[in-house]
């Protein structure tokens, strides 16, 4: 069946079954490999994506439930300001190890600070639980989200990495 999903500001048809989840529409057939796989339960948070700017695990959301919702992936994330700060703030704080799980705690982080500017430890810590480092990079992470709602100068010569 074909679908119209608002997809990073466009219009995108797919011709799936509806039960398919989002994770792969976004990853098989419409070829965005920046959300990632990783249980397949909704547990990790690797697979994070917004839904009209909440962040929503991709891997357990069937695409007939999207409907006109917007969504947004990691491939756009930096398209807004709290995105691209949070990009920014990521490398400042040299976050990611492997990698694998960073676009979701990008995602999940920029969710955050959509809605709290300047979260407590608590609020990071809550908005962050779920989304698994298998490298362990958690002090990292905090500090760039930190960093990031702080307001303080990020280094330009970043933006071009």
């Amino acid at each position: 069946m074909e679908y119209k999903i608002k997809l990073n500001g466009a219009s995108r048809t797919v011709d799936v079954d509806g039960d398919t989840p989002l994770l792969w529409v976004l990853r098989d057939v419409l070829n965005m490999s920046g959300t990632k796989f990783g249980c397949g339960l909704a547990l990790c948070g690797a697979c994070t994506v917004h839904r009209e700017g909440q962040p929503i695990r991709s891997c357990v959301t069937p695409i007939e439930s999207v409907g006109q919702a917007a969504i947004t992936t990691i491939e756009a994330i930096g398209q807004s300001a709290v995105g691209k700060r949070i990009q920014l703030a990521w490398l400042e704080q040299q976050v990611p190890q492997c990698g694998y799980c960073q676009s979701g705690q990008i995602m999940a982080a920029s969710a955050l600070l959509a809605t709290k500017p300047n979260p407590t430890d608590k609020e990071i810590d809550e908005a962050m639980a779920g989304n698994i480092c298998r490298c362990g990079t958690y002090v990292r992470i905090k500090a760039a989200i930190k960093l990031a709602a702080s307001g303080a100068p990020l280094p330009a010569a970043r933006a071009a990495a």
